[in-house]
């Protein structure tokens, strides 16, 4: 059996080749600990499990914040390098949304066992999650425009991930909102709505990009085959987003001069709603024969593969609470058979990293070189 991290490049490599591409492990892990939760159907100990998935995410996040704080402090040198670098640089945004996915967690599994004190805990996360999602969304495409190199060949979805950003802060918005005084609730809400706006009309021009990328040049190469389940994860966010600020709305909004628009954005978000569920559905049908397509021809494994994970998650939390808010069985159907979907699909995925973790051969950021491997090849092809 091979010895553990046999093929890092050098001493303290796990270090100096953190990426942000890991943060995308903790956003699988916990939208997968939400869907358990939000089963309608609980079972003995299905809580429990879910409970254990989030603070395992937490776990990960601890420990990937300060793996990359440390790449930051001891290698200074390294951080232009990711700026620039065309793909490395797009998975910034994945630190809020990971950071994002465990508040919603904190507020499901935290008051239960620390009481109503979370709360307060969870807001002051919240605004620090939305600062660095909307930080992301401004410095990473500036740098597009500006100086990296990228080419309508080379264009995959993974363009979304640093505008996607704030509007997976704003669906955790609407969770938080109804635990707030009124005041801070109605401030959460509006900046919320604000956040849902700037990313969602960017990922629609994306995706737009992205489907005259597929007409013009086909599918990516098989290593890119994650990035087709990408646009998903915008348009069930956009979902979720709205129906959980719409629903928060009346109740923070009462008795002031938006109480009237309060009451429109409950019956719009759930109108919107349906049509952004609708929309995922149809990405949701292209990227499952898109990856069908992909697996005759032998995936190789990389981190890319958690984004096989996010995007079916939140779209299963869409599902459910599209159910819970119209009653409609088949949402609870449509979503069991997601969620088995997606707890398959971590389960994989995970296989795969930790097993990658063991030989070392994650470590190995693109922009900084080293031994050619699955992911590295990936990431150097894209940067062209």
């Amino acid at each position: 059996m091979p010895r553990p991290f046999s093929r890092l490049p050098e001493p303290l490599a796990f270090i100096r080749h953190f990426t942000p591409n890991w943060f995308a492990m903790t956003m699988g892990t916990g939208v997968l600990a939400l869907v358990l939760a939000h089963l309608p159907w609980q079972l003995p100990g299905l809580f429990a499990l879910a409970e254990g998935l989030w603070g395992f995410g937490v776990a990960l996040f601890a420990l990937f914040s300060l793996l990359f704080l440390l790449r930051l402090v001891l290698f200074r040198e390294t951080l232009w390098p990711m700026l620039l670098h065309p793909v490395q640089s797009m998975f910034l945004g994945a630190i809020p949304m990971g950071l994002a996915v465990l508040l919603k967690g904190l507020l499901l599994f935290g008051v239960p066992r620390w009481g109503e004190a979370v709360y307060a805990l969870a807001h002051a996360l919240w605004w620090l999650d939305a600062a660095l999602a909307l930080l992301g969304a401004l410095l990473v495409p500036y740098l597009m425009f500006t100086r990296q190199n990228h080419a309508l060949e080379k264009l995959t979805a993974v363009w979304l991930l640093p505008i996607i950003a704030p509007e997976v802060a704003a669906s955790t918005a609407g969770s938080l909102a109804p635990h707030l005084a009124a005041a801070d609730a109605q401030q959460l809400l509006v900046v919320g709505f604000v956040l849902w706006g700037v990313s969602l009309s960017l990922a629609f021009s994306l995706i737009t990009l992205v489907l005259l990328r597929l007409a013009l040049h086909k599918l990516p190469d098989t290593d890119f085959a994650a990035t087709s389940w990408l646009p998903l994860g915008p348009l069930a966010t956009g979902c979720l987003g709205l129906l959980s600020m719409g629903q928060a709305a009346p109740a923070a909004f009462a008795g002031t001069p938006l109480a009237g628009a309060a009451e429109l954005a409950r019956d719009l978000g759930l109108l919107g709603g349906l049509a952004l569920w609708g929309a995922g559905l149809w990405w949701l049908v292209i990227a499952s024969l898109f990856t069908r397509h992909y697996i005759r021809d032998s995936m190789p494994f990389n981190l890319g593969w958690w984004g096989f994970t996010f995007p079916l998650g939140v779209f299963t939390l869409a599902t459910f609470e599209l159910h819970a808010l119209t009653g409609l069985a088949f949402f609870a159907l449509i979503g069991l058979v997601l969620t088995v979907q997606l707890s398959a699909v971590w389960s994989l995925v995970l296989s795969r990293t930790l097993a990658g973790v063991w030989h070392g051969e994650l470590f190995q950021a693109p922009c900084l070189g080293g031994p050619d491997s699955p992911a590295v090849g990936v990431l150097r092809q894209q940067a062209g």
